[in-house]
C-alpha cells in the first residue's frame, strides 16, 4: 500500500471545499447546468439518465480496508446501498443526489480517495495488474511506476485540456492482465539483456467507435526516462491531436492517420530536447516512491499446510480453490480473486454489506489490502494458505464465493441503458440472462475459460471488442439490437473480435450465445483448446452457419 502524506490530505480537503462551493452555487441557481458541467466533470461527477453519478478513482486498483469500508458507508448513507466496480479499476455510485455530493466526497477524501481526473480530457486513472506485487511472474512491482505517473499527471497544467481523454496501463508480467495493448499508452515493464529495468512503449490502442490495438514505438525505454518520454508523447498528441471532431480526437486516430513510425519520430525528436531535464528519474526519487509502499510482513510458511489439505476434502471448497486461488510469490501464501458475478446479479456490483465483509477479511487475513481488477472482480492479494478455508466460509456467507472466475458466466458489462445517458441498449439484463443459461457449474467448467464482454453503446465501456465473445448494443428503429463479435482478446496477444453477422434482437441474444458455445464444444480439438483458440483456428464461418440457421 502507498502511504499518502500531509500534502495529499490537505490538497483533497481544499478540493472538496472548492467543490462544495460550486455545488452550492448550482443549487442556488448562480450557476447553470452548462456552467456547472465542466466543474463537476473535473471531480468525476456525471449526469446520467436518472441521477448524478460519482466516479471514484482507485489508483492502480489498490484499496485499503479503511477506504473500502468508507466506500460502503457512502453507498449506504448517500446512495442505494451498493457501488459498481468498473473496467477502469474505479467505483461508481449511481444515485447520489446533488446536494449530498459534497458530503459524500468529503467523507471519501478523509481516507484519501477522490474523483479527480476520472472524467474530462485529461490523463485518467492509471491502471495495472490486480496481482501486482504479489505474483511471481513480474519483474518489478508496476504500482511503483503507476504511482510515479499518478503524481506526475495529477493536475498537470499542460495536459488538463487534451484533445480527448487519455488512459495509461502498465504490466510487469509476460501474462498481461492489464490490457495494455488497448490503451492510449500501454507500458510493458521488463528487463533487457543487461538486466536493466525498462519499458516497451505502445501507443494508439483503444476501443470505442474506432478500435485499434496499440503499436509498439519503443521496444526498450530505460525506466529512468519514463516521465520524459510520456511527456514527449503527450506533447505530440496535444499539438497534433484533432479538436474539431470529437470522434477523431483520440490519440489512436492520430497514430493511425500519420502512421506509427511518423508518430514515433515526432516523439523521439521532442524527447531529445527534454530527456535529461527536470523529468529525469534519479535513483533517489525512485527509491523514495518505492519506500512509501508498505509491503506485508510475511511469515515464514510452508506451502500446502495441513489446514488447506484437510479443507480440500470438501468438494465445494476444492472447486472454489481451483477456480479462485492462484500462486503467490511468497511460499505459504495465495492470491484470491473474489467474484462479483453471482448468477443473476449485475456484474461488478457490490453491496455496502459485501464491501464491509471484504474490508473485514482484508484486515483479518490480508494485510489490510484489496485490489480491483479490470474484469470487475475484487482481489485479496496476500492470504496465508492456512487461512483460505476460513476466508472461503466468510465469502460464501456473504455471497462472494461464486467459483466462476474466468468462466462463461464471469461476464464483463457496462451499466448500459439502465443508467447511462449515452447507451443505446441494456447490458446488465443481457449479462444476467446469459449467466443463467450457464448457471450449472459443471457445464461452465466444461466450457472452460471464456470471456463475454457486453457494451450498451459504441463507447465500449464493457470492452466488447476484446471479449472472446463481444456483444454490442445498438439502436435499430427505436428497438434494442445487438451485434456479436468472436475471437477478441485483451491479453498479451490482444486482437479485436470479428463481426459474426447481422444484429439480433434483445430476446435472441441469450439463445444465440448458447448456440455459439455449443458450436465451440463440438468443434474444439479437445478440452484444452480454449474458445478463442478454436475461433483462431477455424474462423467465424462455422459459428455463423450454425447460429444464423437457428435464428
Amino acid at each position: 500500500m502507498y502511504v499518502y502524506d500531509e500534502f495529499d490530505r490537505a490538497f483533497l480537503a481544499e478540493r472538496t471545499a472548492e467543490f462544495r462551493d460550486q455545488v452550492g452555487r448550482r443549487l442556488s441557481g448562480a450557476l447553470s447546468e452548462d456552467e456547472f458541467k465542466p466543474l463537476r466533470l473535473m471531480n468525476g461527477v456525471y449526469l446520467q439518465l436518472h441521477a448524478y453519478m460519482l466516479r471514484i478513482a482507485i489508483p492502480y486498483g489498490t484499496l485499503s480496508a479503511t477506504q473500502l469500508r468508507r466506500m460502503a458507508h457512502v453507498a449506504r448513507r448517500y446512495d442505494r446501498g451498493y457501488g459498481h466496480f468498473t473496467t477502469r479499476q474505479n467505483i461508481q455510485f449511481n444515485w447520489i443526489s446533488l446536494q449530498d455530493l459534497p458530503d459524500a466526497m468529503a467523507s471519501l477524501a478523509e481516507v484519501g480517495v477522490h474523483g479527480i481526473q476520472t472524467s474530462g480530457n485529461c490523463i485518467r486513472n492509471v491502471t495495472t495488474d490486480q496481482w501486482a506485487g504479489a505474483t511471481p511472474e513480474e519483474c518489478d512491482d508496476p504500482r511503483i511506476w503507476a504511482e510515479i505517473l499518478r503524481q506526475y499527471s495529477t493536475l498537470h497544467p499542460e495536459f488538463t485540456y487534451l484533445p480527448r481523454k487519455f488512459k495509461i496501463a502498465i504490466t510487469a508480467a509476460d501474462k498481461d492482465r492489464a490490457a495494455v495493448k488497448v490503451h492510449d499508452v500501454g507500458l510493458r515493464l521488463h528487463r533487457n539483456e543487461a538486466g536493466e529495468l525498462g519499458f516497451e512503449v505502445l501507443v494508439g490502442g483503444g476501443l470505442g467507435r474506432t478500435p485499434f490495438v496499440g503499436k509498439s514505438i519503443r521496444k526498450f525505454l530505460p525506466a529512468r526516462h519514463l516521465l520524459s518520454y510520456i511527456e514527449a508523447i503527450m506533447r505530440v498528441y496535444n499539438q497534433f491531436g484533432r479538436r474539431d471532431n470529437i470522434y477523431k480526437a483520440r490519440i489512436k486516430i492520430l497514430v493511425h492517420e500519420i502512421g506509427a513510425e511518423t508518430f514515433a519520430a515526432a516523439v523521439e525528436k521532442e524527447w531529445e530536447a527534454i530527456r535529461d531535464g527536470a523529468l529525469h528519474l534519479s535513483d533517489e526519487i525512485i527509491a523514495d516512491i518505492r519506500a512509501r509502499f508498505l509491503y506485508p510482513a510475511y511469515e515464514t510458511l510452508a506451502d500446502q499446510p495441513a489446514e488447506l489439505t484437510e479443507a480440500l476434502k470438501d468438494p465445494a471448497f476444492a472447486t472454489w480453490h481451483r477456480n479462485s486461488v492462484t500462486t503467490h510469490k511468497q511460499p505459504g501464501y495465495a492470491i484470491v480473486t473474489v467474484s462479483l458475478k453471482p448468477v443473476g446479479a449485475p456484474p461488478g456490483d457490490a453491496t455496502a454489506d459485501q464491501m464491509e465483509v471484504v474490508a473485514d477479511l482484508a484486515e483479518r487475513y490480508g494485510f489490510n489490502e484489496i485490489r480491483v481488477g479490470h474484469e470487475q472482480n475484487l482481489c485479496l492479494p496476500n492470504i496465508a494458505q492456512k487461512d483460505l478455508p476460513a476466508l472461503w466460509r466468510a465469502l460464501e456467507a456473504a455471497g462472494l464465493a461464486t467459483p466462476n472466475v474466468n468462466l462463461v458466466n464471469d461476464i464483463i458489462a457496462c451499466p448500459g441503458l439502465d443508467y447511462c445517458a449515452l447507451a443505446n441498449a441494456r447490458a446488465i439484463p443481457v449479462a444476467q440472462e446469459i449467466a443463467k443459461r450457464f448457471a450449472d457449474l459443471e457445464k461452465a467448467r466444461g466450457v472452460g475459460r471464456l470471456h463475454i464482454n457486453i457494451s450498451g453503446c459504441i463507447n465500449a465501456c464493457g470492452h466488447h471488442h476484446v471479449g472472446h465473445i463481444g456483444i454490442l448494443g445498438v439502436e435499430k428503429n427505436g428497438q434494442e439490437f445487438y451485434q456479436i463479435t468472436l475471437g477478441g482478446r485483451a491479453d498479451e496477444h490482444a486482437q479485436l473480435g470479428t463481426l459474426l453477422g447481422p444484429a439480433v434482437s434483445y430476446e435472441q441474444v441469450p439463445g444465440l450465445i448458447e448456440d455459439v458455445v455449443d458450436t465451440y464444444m463440438e468443434l474444439r480439438s479437445g478440452p484444452q483448446e480454449l474458445f478463442v483458440d478454436t475461433v483462431a483456428r477455424l474462423g467465424i464461418e462455422p459459428f455463423k452457419e450454425r447460429v444464423y440457421a437457428a435464428h
